[in-house]
């Protein structure tokens, strides 16, 4: 896609919101730099799109994917478990902690689904779609295929790790998908912002910015 092409949203397009949570902002618990940079053009484009869905990491405390949960480990350590690498984290979005919460800077009054992920506590979920066993379906393809979306637009955080993941299961699931750059941001830690570049343009995920979105 050209840097000119310009996308009106139509009855068949949805924007998915990821994780803008108060703990992936600044001041929380695995704050992504400049993370709050993407709430203006979220909001933003939340007004073009008639159909909107937010996902919300949601973890159990003790969760298998917290660093704290392995003695002896550090956050941002890759360790080994039974579906496969797994970067340990701070802990963080804790069901029903402060930090789990979505921000209410985000003003999006119509969205119409949230869905939680990484609440089973030996599983880690970056996609909205499937967790990170990539057995383990959250439903979402279904549904949005029963109500007919073709196109889905993913925004919000970290664009290295859930977004990335996101658009690549809306790829595979058949779903024309495009990764809106300038409303999203990275963690970048070893190296995984260019490999998710690298996985999107392989999957022939379109990366495009906020402003070929038509939004008047």
């Amino acid at each position: 896609m050209t840097s000119e092409t310009t996308l009106t949203p139509t009855e068949t397009d949805i924007l998915i919101v990821t994780d803008v949570q108060y703990d992936f902002l600044p001041g929380g618990a695995l704050a992504v730099p400049d993370g709050d940079a993407v709430i203006a053009p979220i909001n933003r484009l939340a007004q073009a799109f008639r159909h909107v869905l937010l996902t919300q990491d949601w973890h159990p405390p003790g969760h298998t994917s917290f660093a704290s949960s392995h003695p002896g480990r550090k956050p941002f350590e890759v360790i080994e478990l039974d579906y496969g690498p797994q970067v340990l984290w701070p802990d963080h979005c804790i069901q029903a902690t402060p930090g789990a919460e979505i921000s209410r800077d985000l003003h999006i009054p119509h969205a119409q689904l949230v869905i939680r992920k990484g609440y089973d506590p030996k599983i880690d979920s970056y996609s909205g779609f499937i967790e990170a066993d990539r057995k383990t379906s959250t439903g979402l393809a279904g549904y949005l295929k029963e109500r007919g979306f073709r196109r889905v637009f993913c925004t919000g955080l970290a664009l290295d790790f859930c977004v990335h993941w996101t658009a690549l299961d809306a790829k595979a699931a058949g779903f024309d998908t495009y990764v809106i750059e300038d409303a999203s941001r990275a963690i970048d830690t070893n190296g995984s912002l260019a490999r998710a570049r690298d996985d999107l343009r392989t999957a022939e995920v379109h990366t495009i910015r906020s402003s070929q979105i038509v939004t008047v």
